[in-house]
């Protein structure tokens, strides 16, 4: 494990943050939640191991580190993130389909 790489909990089923819900190829970004400040690969990760309910990063967060490219260990700003299809540091593909799911996350 790389020491400056934050820590990804929850179900984690390989080094580039996939779980046992989302593991496909592209699966590799974990989300830092803003309730605990915690870095999981998906909602249902932090539903099951994180002893609390979910809160959503508020409107105008753009800018807070919150998605960590699970290939290359670069955190990405919410807006950033949201921005891109790949990673802006090593050109990791991102799943299409996270971003469907961006409202579990993020608001605005």
């Amino acid at each position: 494990m790389n020491p400056g790489r934050p820590k990804v909990l929850g179900p984690v089923v390989d080094g580039q943050t996939r779980c046992v819900h989302y593991r496909t190829p592209l699966d590799v970004i974990a989300i830092r939640f803003v309730c605990c400040g915690e870095f999981y690969p998906c909602h249902l990760c932090h539903a099951e191991a994180a002893g609390h309910d979910a809160a959503q990063w508020p409107a105008g967060s753009g800018d807070e580190p919150a998605v960590l490219c699970g290939v290359c260990g670069r955190v990405l700003g919410i807006a950033e993130y949201l921005g891109v299809d790949s990673c802006p540091g090593c050109a990791a593909a991102f799943n299409p389909g996270c971003k469907l799911h961006s409202g579990l996350y993020f608001r605005g």
